[in-house]
């Protein structure tokens, strides 16, 4: 997704705050409908399936034993879909072409749960909340987790002043740190309270997208110049050290105080094949580039069960970076090269990582593999009668 850069302009946003407890009915959509309970040709429950993971291809889901890899349901699914884990250890948030669908992964089901919204975006989890971001109205739905299941949970929610591609992110203390935008530029970031009123803004993010959150809750933003670092009431600016160096997609941990970003230079290009990425320093605002001689792409970050920078490369391998000394540490073989296609819903190798283990898929092969990081030794392999996209699963025990 490509984003121009815009002149800074102030945004006004208002304030909506309500709960919601309604159970969303089934739609007559073709994407809702495409997706019917599986059929249960034996009588009983499906076994349940034991840390799933979850893939996208194009017409639906596959959804696979953590363990062993083995292919437990096909969901047929149509349109252009993306997954993410809800925030717990049985369910995947699904959007779809109408919002932000509830499947079961342990049970192989897409449940009758629907968040409504026009083209939903971000998901985020962090603090025992999962966070919901609609691009088409703007608005942030925030729920705990632990009440999915057959209806809907009782959720909070807030709409931004315009519609924008954007994200939030409520912290433990209740405050929210969403996105300022219209669907003509984005600009910063607000803070607001518990009661949600403002605290704080800052306009100085032009593109901002993405986030990440690093120890002790320091969250971060990335925009078009560098990244806006929000941590103990207050925002700070991180310049990238061009004039144009865009970070949009990050990774945090909540072992480090560093968050891995990428990093692109090239404002013209149609579709930069980045070989530098950002680490950003949360405790002293600073940001450091670090070469790892080859492209990746925007599902290629990712971080390691001690905190370490996980970035699965166009040659194959996983790079794994010590985020304090920025020093690439080890190469671990993954795939045989591949290339970034144009269109980005286009199928690509993606990095899921899940306590100690990396997921990564192989489009070309049709395959789906899980390396054991601390050893780098593949622990299971499996071929997919379809071009897996999206990777996702549900939350690590």
């Amino acid at each position: 997704m490509k984003h121009g850069a815009h002149p800074r302009t102030a945004a006004a946003i208002t304030f909506l705050l309500a709960a919601s407890v309604a159970l969303t009915a089934c739609g007559n959509d073709t994407s809702y409908s495409a997706a019917k309970k599986p059929e249960n040709t034996s009588g009983s429950p499906a076994d349940p399936v034991k840390d799933p993971i979850v893939t996208t291809y194009d017409g639906g889901l596959y959804v696979l034993d953590g363990a062993t890899l083995d292919l437990a349901k096909d969901i047929p699914l149509e349109g252009f879909n993306r997954v993410n884990p809800a925030g717990d250890d049985r369910h995947v948030m699904v959007s779809t072409g109408t919002g932000f669908r509830v499947l079961d992964a342990v049970g192989q089901e897409l449940t009758g749960v629907e968040f409504k919204g026009s083209r939903p975006g971000h998901v985020v989890r962090h603090a025992g909340k999962t966070i919901l971001f609609a691009d088409g109205t703007g608005e942030v739905t925030v729920f705990d987790p632990a009440d999915l299941g057959k209806s809907r949970p009782r959720s909070e929610t807030y709409t931004s002043a315009e519609p924008h591609h954007g994200v939030a992110i409520r912290l433990a203390n209740g405050e929210l740190v969403t996105t300022l935008g219209t669907e003509e530029k984005r600009v910063g970031i607000a803070v607001l309270g518990k009661d949600r009123k403002e605290i704080t803004r800052s306009e100085e993010c032009p593109g901002v997208h993405g986030e990440a959150t690093a120890q002790n809750e320091a969250v971060v933003i990335g925009c078009e110049d560098g990244v806006l670092i929000y941590k103990d009431g207050a925002i700070k600016k991180v310049k990238s050290p061009a004039e144009y160096g865009r970070i949009g997609n990050q990774a945090g941990s909540d072992e480090s105080p560093m968050v891995l970003g990428d990093y692109k230079k090239d404002q013209d290009a149609e579709l930069e094949r980045p070989e530098q990425v950002s680490l950003i320093n949360t405790e002293t605002g600073r940001m450091r580039l670090v070469d790892i001689g080859t492209s990746y792409t925007f599902r290629s970050l990712a971080r390691g069960p001690h905190g370490e920078a996980l970035v699965l490369g166009t040659d194959g391998k996983i790079h794994v970076i010590d985020p304090g000394t920025g020093k690439v540490t080890r190469r671990i073989p993954a795939l045989g090269p591949w290339q970034e296609p144009l269109d980005w819903q286009q199928p690509r190798p993606a990095l899921f990582v899940r306590d100690r283990t990396a997921y990564v898929s192989d489009p070309s092969s049709k395959k789906l593999l899980a390396i054991e990081i601390e050893s780098g030794e593949q622990v299971a392999s499996t071929a997919l009668p379809k071009a897996p996209n999206e990777l996702s699963g549900v939350k690590g025990h």
